[in-house]
């Protein structure tokens, strides 16, 4: 049993100065006051610093990423301890480009081995590539029997793409949807969208053939190109859900494309912002040559937060739903998670004056506290 006392609670709404009480990996109560009269019971010193959810980063490697510049450019998997560093306590892994020398049994062995070490994770199955590569050999079978799938994942507008047609996406969002409504999870297209101008054409198209609900088809990256951008705004419109990705400059930033949505009246609810943590990026000349390469930070989400509160004067119950509240509805695990109520998950970071990531709790066990990481991954240092 843990009782933080006097913390400045963002549940994300401000709640104002309170007492939170956390028992068996859940919130027990929010109040004003209350005395630890109960034997063993914790007591965690918080005045001064805000309580927030934990971050749910909808878009992370865990496996590492990369491999476009041949084997030595593959990138490592991500360690506990860079996940709670960005503060995130739920994280939604996935493959990319290669579907080759990485595997989904892979992928799904990761997603075990972090829940061991103490955090939330989801996965989707797939790749860039199709027919999606599976455990089981059916993407319905996998999201509805492997605890950990939500969805699948695709490319889709992009040169490593594999040029699906609209009736194969078509197929492929109805087996997620219903593979979804069975199992009881979001059954989500989680769609990697690249640079070619036929951008979200396909999807709309798709829609506009079936009754699939708009939520199914999830693009990310929508802030690489502003035609993309303006697209997707229009997407958000009509019902679906869209995805920021950290990293971007300039126009493309998250921070100035949130400020920008707002502008021209998009659902605020219906917009994420995820790392691409572990994910290589890459620059290409005109002939289709690989530049340079590199890979993204698991904490990238974490500080786009601080910049819409530092740089764009964001209030912060505003700024932290694009990374909490928000991407727990989108993914259909709200309120268990993405907000601080009784009987949500005990998943909560505290940010000190400068939302540096001071302490995080994940299913109610204290990781990080006062800046020192209390539990690392099996062969962590």
């Amino acid at each position: 049993m843990i009782l933080i006392k006097q913390a400045s609670v963002y549940a994300p709404e401000y709640l104002g100065v309170k007492d939170v009480l956390l028992c068996a990996g859940k919130i027990e109560a929010i109040e004003d006051n209350m005395e630890p009269n109960l034997p063993n019971c914790r007591v965690i010193e918080a005045k001064g610093k805000k309580l927030v959810p934990g971050f749910i980063d909808t878009h992370v490697h865990i496996t590492g990423g990369g491999g476009e510049g041949s084997f030595h450019t593959q990138v490592p998997a991500v360690s506990l301890a860079e996940l709670l560093g960005g503060g995130v306590t739920t994280v939604v892994g996935l493959l990319g480009t290669d579907g080759i020398t990485r595997s989904v049994e892979n992928l799904i062995a990761r997603a075990k081995a972090l829940k061991e070490e103490g955090i939330s994770v989801y996965a989707c199955t797939g790749s860039y590539g199709y027919p999606s590569i599976t455990i089981t050999g059916d993407v319905r079978k996998d999201i509805a029997f492997i605890e950990e799938v939500i969805g699948v994942k695709l490319a889709v507008s992009d040169h490593r793409a594999p040029n699906v047609t609209v009736d194969e996406l078509i197929r492929l969002g109805s087996d997620a949807r219903v593979a979804g409504m069975i199992s009881g999870k979001c059954g989500i297209v989680l769609l990697h969208m690249g640079d070619d101008p036929k951008g979200l054409a396909p999807v709309r198209e798709a829609l506009g053939r079936t009754a699939i609900p708009a939520k199914i088809f999830r693009p990310t990256h929508v802030n690489r190109r502003k035609e993309l951008l303006a697209e997707a705004f229009e997407f958000a419109k009509a019902g679906g859900y869209i995805d920021l990705t950290c990293g971007m400059t300039e126009a493309g930033a998250p921070a100035q494309c949130i400020l920008k949505a707002k502008e021209q009246g998009v659902p605020m609810d219906h917009i994420t912002i995820s790392s691409d943590g572990m994910g290589s990026w890459s620059t290409y000349d005109e002939a289709g040559n690989l530049l340079k390469i590199g890979y993204s930070a698991v904490d990238a989400a974490h500080k786009e937060f601080q910049k819409l509160v530092t740089q764009c004067r964001m209030p912060v119950e505003e700024a932290l739903t694009f990374v909490t509240s928000n991407t727990a509805k989108s993914l259909e695990i709200y309120p268990k998670k993405g907000c601080i109520k009784p009987g949500a998950d005990a998943d909560l970071v505290l940010l000190d004056d400068s939302l540096e990531v001071n302490s995080v709790i994940a299913n109610g066990a204290v990781m990080v506290e006062n800046g020192v990481v209390l539990k690392k991954g099996t062969y962590e240092e």
